[in-house]
């Protein structure tokens, strides 16, 4: 009788099945049970609280915040989206606000904070599913995980603060989720929900449009009744909100208003420092996945499927828009990351330990960097708040001349005109210094509306906080002529000068 033998394979490099996504007819990963996908969203949770444990430590992290919950008073109290409350963002965010305000109540941002940290988890959850859905649990789990870990990896005021980016990134997740399900309306309906958030997330129609593409050219939908599904899901609900809130007001204030605000002209030196800031605070962050996805594609051809590649450029896009590049715009790169590096991860399993500690290292260290940030302005604009209610009465109306709308938040009075920033007024943004600032490069109309705001309710006081910023009151001729025909001026706080009615009447 023979021996027996016993074939022995040498070692080579893993079978395409690892390095190549699974095309489009390949079958899926089986379903996980409802465990799984609980303790999942349990484990989410609870990282996504720790990582946003230091955004309660601080009344205020940024001025979007501070405008939000003006915002969000003075529509409680009766103000008209894009008429007597203007903003240049669309209107779900200041209605989140304005809704959790009315149940827990004006004076603190604790609700939004809690809102946060249950769209941050909601985002790792459904990365986590799509990843699942492609390549098992294994990958569902890093790409949920991944996503947390990134989403702290930019300055404490940019990942911390309860403001537009972190509310988009739900609404994008959602919209790839149901896409990769070839549910086309409600994928719609997720793109609309996203840039009803904040304009930048239309372009997560890209991906959902070329995973259309892709899925029709291979006979697995109806191409043309899919995009009619998809078309309808994302047109009904803007154009439901642009008919309730005025299609005129809702074009001007979210689209045609802002030609100076996004034009980078004379300033393309600052935006592109600014973005090269950020970039490499990002990247910093996520420095092992970048690594994994190169020696991926060294290793084997398109180990990342095309629609996360498309996703990406997207966000990248909606990053570049508008030039601005504040360190929060990152954001939106962070969920297409996080399923690249997964796929990346999944091509090229034996440096999984090497990514999972370092992103985690880095994490760690941008979480003490959260604690340990100073307070920046916040002390300032409770200076400010303090004398403002020293010298006014709860009815009294104030102008606060400047770009921080918190001091009208904390001082709990009635603003005398509809912007709570210089912006509107005078083109200043943080992002393009003292570039193209003055009353002729501002919003179209602000000025003549200003006066008449001004007219009807006189302020009580009048707080120059431009402490020396190019929309400083001296270069400001039609607020400077307004002070000194009426006003006299009664003191500085920390920097700002503090105006009264010259004849001492009541506002």
């Amino acid at each position: 009788m023979p021996p027996t033998t016993t074939a022995v394979r040498e070692a080579g490099p893993p079978p395409a099945s690892v390095l190549v996504p699974a095309p489009l007819d390949a079958p899926r990963p089986a379903p996980a049970s409802r465990t799984y996908w609980l303790r999942l969203a349990l484990v989410l949770t609870a990282l996504a609280f720790l990582l946003r444990l230091p955004s309660f430590t601080r009344p205020v992290w940024n001025p979007d915040e501070g405008y939000l919950a003006v915002e969000a008073r003075l529509l409680a109290h009766g103000g008209v989206l894009y008429d007597t409350v203007v903003d240049r963002k669309p209107p779900l965010l200041p209605l989140l606000y304005q809704g959790l305000f009315a149940l827990f109540g004006d004076g603190s941002l604790w609700p939004v904070r809690v809102a946060a940290v249950l769209a941050t988890a909601a985002t790792a959850l459904l990365v986590a599913a799509v990843a699942h859905r492609r390549w098992g649990a294994g990958s569902g789990t890093a790409a949920g995980l991944i996503c947390l870990l990134l989403s702290v990896g930019l300055a404490p005021e940019d990942t911390q603060a309860a403001a537009f980016e972190v509310f988009i990134l739900p609404w994008t997740a959602a919209a790839v989720w149901c896409a990769d399900r070839h549910r086309w309306t409600a994928a719609g309906l997720a793109v609309a929900g996203a840039a009803l958030t904040k304009q930048t997330g239309a372009v997560t129609l890209l991906p959902v449009a070329w995973t259309l593409w892709r899925a029709a050219r291979a006979g697995r939908t109806r191409g043309r009744a899919g995009a009619a599904r998809l078309a309808v899901g994302c047109a009904a609900p803007v154009a439901a909100v642009a008919l309730l809130t005025g299609p005129g007001r809702f074009l001007f204030w979210t689209v045609t208003g802002s030609a100076e605000y996004v034009s980078p002209r004379g300033a393309w030196l600052t935006a592109l420092s600014r973005a090269a800031g950020a970039a490499s605070i990002l990247a910093v962050a996520a420095a092992g996945l970048l690594l994994a996805v190169g020696a991926a594609w060294a290793v084997r051809d398109r180990p990342v499927p095309g629609d996360l590649w498309v996703w990406l450029a997207a966000s990248g896009l909606a990053v570049a828009s508008g030039c601005q590049f504040f360190g929060h715009y990152f954001l939106q790169l962070v969920p297409p990351l996080a399923l690249t590096g997964a796929a990346a991860l999944r091509a090229l399993p034996r440096p999984r330990t090497a990514v999972a500690c370092w992103t985690a290292l880095a994490c760690a260290g941008f979480l003490a960097w959260d604690l340990t940030a100073p307070a920046g302005e916040a002390e300032h604009a409770r200076a400010v708040a303090a004398a403002v209610r020293e010298h006014t009465g709860p009815r009294d109306h104030v102008l606060v001349w400047g770009i921080h709308p918190e001091e009208l938040w904390f001082a709990d009075r009635p603003p005398a005109v509809r912007y709570p920033t210089a912006g509107f007024l005078t083109n200043f943004s943080g992002g393009r210094g003292g570039v193209r600032v003055g009353e002729r490069y501002a919003v179209p109309g602000t000025w003549r509306t200003f006066a008449a705001d001004f007219a009807a309710h006189p302020p009580a006081l009048v707080v120059d906080d431009s402490r020396g910023a190019p929309y400083a009151v001296d270069r400001t001729p039609t607020l400077r002529e307004l002070l000194g025909s009426g006003y006299r001026r009664a003191g500085t706080v920390d920097g700002a000068v503090l105006y009264v009615r010259a004849d001492g009447g009541p506002a």
